[in-house]
């Protein structure tokens, strides 16, 4: 077995094969000490980031099948990256394959489909599609990287209305670690099919995805924001509401510390605020008199809900676009009570040691019900997600993450498991990861994995270890 690189140097005796697999590539490759390494491994995730022993910037996919081929031959493991937002424990070795530069993105009108990248973003597929009066199911930030998210499961605007981004993925273009491009649909190798659609980068490179598309130009959407004060009467209230929302309301409410900073509106600059994201398909006048109750909970500091056309739907959440240094987890819940609302807000609102970001996405509707094709994400029957993120610097990320696991402890009698694109970093261990299926369907999918990946090459990632003999059945 070949020892693994170490981080900081190629070994002289890989240095050759390095230098082959660079005149092999059409990408650029790059070693910790070239130019462009850091500017390869860190994207919007800056704290601990990748640092492998080797990058590679993956043009094509028979790039993507010429790293997987060099890593499966040197006992290396892999992992892939394109905008990093939801990055599993970093690698400290192997190979990273960075798909950033592979942003093809082709648009069938008439099938209602888009064939994707594996470096594209939401913002590129939403303006493609909506010359022909279509979107796809992105999520909260256009700037996130549509492959992974749908990859793991997807949960975006119009989820209550479609379901998951996984339940309209129609084809997927896949290297696994025999170095094979293999063309998966659910009449070709039904198995991977189903477990790529959940299973994230577990069973191989995804190079590209041909995912359904919706006929959708406007929503009736945008924001309400109102002074945090009142955060645990308006968690309460917005609960409340959510129990008669119609399946094509999508929506969701946070807890957000703002900071003090010239570039938001001076009603919202340096305070706690709760914002609530409003996201409908329908007419305008019923979503205004759906929403009324929401507005009739007290002085609003800005409200931005209006008819927007999809391409602006990013501005319904407004996430942040440049890149940060943050930690975070979260839970998938059965209900959400008063206590637990009072329990939430204390652990993490103004008068908590540490202020953090929580936000509750409403669920069920077509999340709830099982799509046509059968995928493996799990936690279908969870009516809300809570998830708490922090920025951090080194010094307080355990403290940080000491705080978070307080909120999620308080939250266990309700919690049905994890989602897995909002577990991050050190979060992101097998024992949480197994928590986002199903039992059956993961013990399903680690005997995929062992099938596919019996040495777990693919393991830096939200890893799922390889059934091995004598596990329960």
């Amino acid at each position: 077995m070949t020892p693994p690189l170490e981080p900081r140097t190629v070994r002289a005796d890989l240095s050759v094969a390095v230098g082959k697999l660079a005149g092999r590539v059409s990408g650029p490759l790059f070693t910790v000490d070239d130019d462009g390494y850091d500017e390869e491994r860190i994207r919007y995730q800056t704290f601990r980031p990748h640092r492998p022993a080797l990058v590679l910037g993956a043009a094509d996919a028979e790039d993507v099948r010429l790293a997987v081929e060099f890593a499966a031959a040197h006992d290396l493991p892999v992992g892939v990256q394109a905008t990093g937002h939801s990055p599993a424990l970093p690698a400290e070795t192997g190979v990273l394959v960075s798909t950033r530069r592979m942003t093809d993105v082709r648009i069938d009108p008439a099938a209602r489909t888009a064939r994707l990248g594996a470096g594209v973003s939401w913002q590129q597929v939403v303006e493609a599609a909506a010359p022909h009066g279509l979107a796809p199911l992105s999520g909260s930030a256009p700037h996130v990287g549509a492959v992974a998210y749908t990859l793991g499961g997807g949960l975006g605007l119009l989820a209550r209305k479609f379901g998951y981004a996984a339940d309209h993925v129609h084809r997927v273009e896949c290297v696994t670690a025999d170095g094979r491009l293999r063309d998966i649909t659910a009449d070709g190798e039904s198995d991977l099919f189903w477990a790529l659609r959940g299973g994230r980068d577990n069973f191989g490179i995804v190079t590209s995805l041909e995912v359904g598309l919706v006929p959708v130009r406007h929503l009736y959407g945008g924001g309400l924001y109102f002074d945090g004060a009142s955060a645990e009467d308006l968690l309460n209230a917005y609960v409340r509401w959510t129990e008669t929302a119609p399946e094509e309301m999508t929506s969701s409410l946070a807890l957000v510390p703002l900071p003090d900073l010239p570039s938001l509106p001076p009603p919202l600059r340096g305070r706690y605020v709760v914002h609530v994201r409003i996201a409908f398909l329908g007419d305008p006048a019923t979503g205004e008199r759906l929403i009324a109750p929401l507005r009739a909970l007290g002085p609003r500091l800005a409200d931005s809900v209006r008819v927007l056309p999809y391409t602006e739907s990013g501005s319904i959440h407004n996430d942040p676009v440049p890149p940060a240094a943050y930690v975070g987890t979260n839970a998938m819940l059965s209900d959400l009570d008063e206590e637990t609302v009072r329990t939430v807000v204390a652990l993490t609102g103004p008068g908590a040691p540490r202020t953090s970001i929580v936000e509750v996405r409403h669920l069920g509707g077509a999340l709830a019900r099982a799509p046509r094709e059968a995928n493996c994400v799990g936690n279908r029957e969870a009516r809300y997600l809570l998830a708490v993120l922090d920025r951090v610097t080194p010094e307080d990320a355990e403290a940080v993450r000491a705080a978070h696991t307080r909120v999620t402890d308080a939250l266990a009698p309700l919690t049905t498991g994890r989602s897995l694109n909002f577990l991050y970093g050190a979060n992101a261990t097998p024992d949480q990861v197994r928590t986002a299926y199903a039992p059956d369907d993961y013990r399903r999918l680690r005997r995929l994995k062992a099938a596919y990946d019996r040495g777990n090459l693919f393991r830096l990632n939200h890893n799922i270890p390889p059934a091995e003999a004598g596990d329960p059945q």
